[in-house]
Protein backbone atom coordinates (compact mmCIF):
# COMPACT_ATOMS: atom_id res chain seq x y z
CA UNK A 1 0.00 0.00 0.00
CA UNK A 2 1.59 3.56 -0.79
CA UNK A 3 1.79 5.82 1.57
CA UNK A 4 1.99 9.85 0.97
CA UNK A 5 3.93 11.99 2.95
CA UNK A 6 1.12 14.83 4.67
CA UNK A 7 3.96 17.39 3.67
CA UNK A 8 4.89 17.56 0.11
CA UNK A 9 8.08 18.04 1.09
CA UNK A 10 8.86 15.34 3.10
CA UNK A 11 12.24 13.88 2.60
CA UNK A 12 12.75 10.93 4.60
CA UNK A 13 15.77 8.23 4.49
CA UNK A 14 15.19 4.55 3.74
CA UNK A 15 16.72 2.44 6.12
CA UNK A 16 16.03 -1.21 5.21
CA UNK A 17 17.36 -0.64 1.91
CA UNK A 18 19.67 -4.23 0.84
CA UNK A 19 23.16 -2.45 0.73
CA UNK A 20 22.36 -2.05 4.47
CA UNK A 21 22.24 -5.96 5.06
CA UNK A 22 26.47 -6.49 4.58
CA UNK A 23 25.52 -8.49 1.56
CA UNK A 24 22.24 -10.39 2.77
CA UNK A 25 18.93 -9.53 1.54
CA UNK A 26 15.71 -9.88 3.42
CA UNK A 27 13.09 -12.39 2.61
CA UNK A 28 10.20 -12.67 4.10
CA UNK A 29 8.72 -15.99 4.60
CA UNK A 30 4.87 -17.36 5.62
CA UNK A 31 2.88 -20.32 5.99
CA UNK A 32 -0.59 -19.71 4.90
CA UNK A 33 -4.06 -20.84 7.29
CA UNK A 34 -1.08 -21.62 10.23
CA UNK A 35 -2.62 -19.13 12.54
CA UNK A 36 0.50 -19.61 15.22
CA UNK A 37 2.06 -17.50 13.64
CA UNK A 38 1.07 -14.05 12.87
CA UNK A 39 2.79 -12.93 10.53
CA UNK A 40 5.56 -14.12 7.88
CA UNK A 41 9.05 -14.40 9.30
CA UNK A 42 11.93 -12.03 8.10
CA UNK A 43 15.31 -13.67 7.30
CA UNK A 44 18.06 -12.26 6.35
CA UNK A 45 19.71 -14.42 3.64
CA UNK A 46 22.29 -14.23 0.98
CA UNK A 47 20.79 -13.96 -2.40
CA UNK A 48 23.38 -16.40 -3.93
CA UNK A 49 21.84 -19.27 -1.48
CA UNK A 50 20.21 -22.32 -2.98
CA UNK A 51 16.15 -22.49 -2.07
CA UNK A 52 17.01 -25.77 -0.98
CA UNK A 53 19.27 -24.44 1.82
CA UNK A 54 16.57 -21.79 2.37
CA UNK A 55 14.11 -24.85 2.94
CA UNK A 56 15.95 -27.42 4.89
CA UNK A 57 17.95 -25.07 7.18
CA UNK A 58 16.51 -21.74 7.72
CA UNK A 59 12.82 -21.84 7.35
CA UNK A 60 12.76 -24.79 9.74
CA UNK A 61 13.93 -22.68 12.81
CA UNK A 62 10.99 -20.63 13.36
CA UNK A 63 8.35 -22.82 11.67
CA UNK A 64 9.19 -26.10 13.36
CA UNK A 65 7.89 -24.68 16.70
CA UNK A 66 4.40 -25.89 14.70
CA UNK A 67 3.39 -29.12 16.03
CA UNK A 68 2.45 -30.36 12.49
CA UNK A 69 5.76 -28.89 10.44
CA UNK A 70 7.16 -32.15 11.05
CA UNK A 71 4.00 -33.32 8.66
CA UNK A 72 4.70 -31.02 5.77
CA UNK A 73 4.62 -32.91 2.41
CA UNK A 74 6.92 -30.69 0.77
CA UNK A 75 6.22 -32.14 -2.54
CA UNK A 76 2.58 -30.83 -2.47
CA UNK A 77 3.36 -27.93 -0.87
CA UNK A 78 2.53 -24.80 -3.08
CA UNK A 79 4.37 -21.94 -3.45
CA UNK A 80 3.79 -18.13 -4.19
CA UNK A 81 6.33 -15.41 -4.77
CA UNK A 82 4.96 -11.91 -4.45
CA UNK A 83 1.46 -12.84 -5.16
CA UNK A 84 2.08 -15.12 -7.81
CA UNK A 85 2.09 -19.43 -8.13
CA UNK A 86 6.08 -19.68 -7.83
CA UNK A 87 7.60 -23.67 -8.45
CA UNK A 88 11.30 -23.69 -6.75
CA UNK A 89 14.25 -25.32 -8.33
CA UNK A 90 16.31 -26.66 -5.35
CA UNK A 91 19.61 -26.43 -6.40
CA UNK A 92 19.13 -22.41 -8.19
CA UNK A 93 20.07 -19.32 -5.86
CA UNK A 94 17.59 -17.30 -4.84
CA UNK A 95 18.51 -14.51 -7.03
CA UNK A 96 18.71 -16.39 -9.58
CA UNK A 97 15.15 -17.54 -8.95
CA UNK A 98 13.57 -13.64 -8.92
CA UNK A 99 13.31 -13.87 -5.13
CA UNK A 100 14.41 -10.60 -3.96
CA UNK A 101 14.97 -7.88 -1.30
CA UNK A 102 12.07 -8.15 0.67
CA UNK A 103 10.50 -10.72 -1.23
CA UNK A 104 7.46 -12.75 0.34
CA UNK A 105 7.72 -16.44 -0.22
CA UNK A 106 4.30 -18.05 1.03
CA UNK A 107 3.49 -21.82 1.33
CA UNK A 108 0.67 -23.87 1.49
CA UNK A 109 0.53 -27.26 2.70
CA UNK A 110 -3.25 -28.39 0.78
CA UNK A 111 -3.04 -31.58 3.53
CA UNK A 112 -2.23 -29.26 6.36
CA UNK A 113 -4.63 -26.37 7.88
CA UNK A 114 -3.43 -25.62 10.79
CA UNK A 115 -4.07 -26.54 14.90
CA UNK A 116 -7.35 -28.51 14.74
CA UNK A 117 -7.68 -27.20 11.28
CA UNK A 118 -7.68 -23.25 12.50
CA UNK A 119 -7.12 -22.00 9.35
CA UNK A 120 -9.92 -23.71 7.21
Amino acid sequence: MPVNAITPDYKGEVLDKQENFNGNQVVYVGWDHHMMFCAAFAYPVPPEMSFKTLLHEVIPEAFSLHEEFSSVNWETTEWLLDGQPFIPQMDVSLKEQGVNHKSLLRFQTPELKGFQNAGV
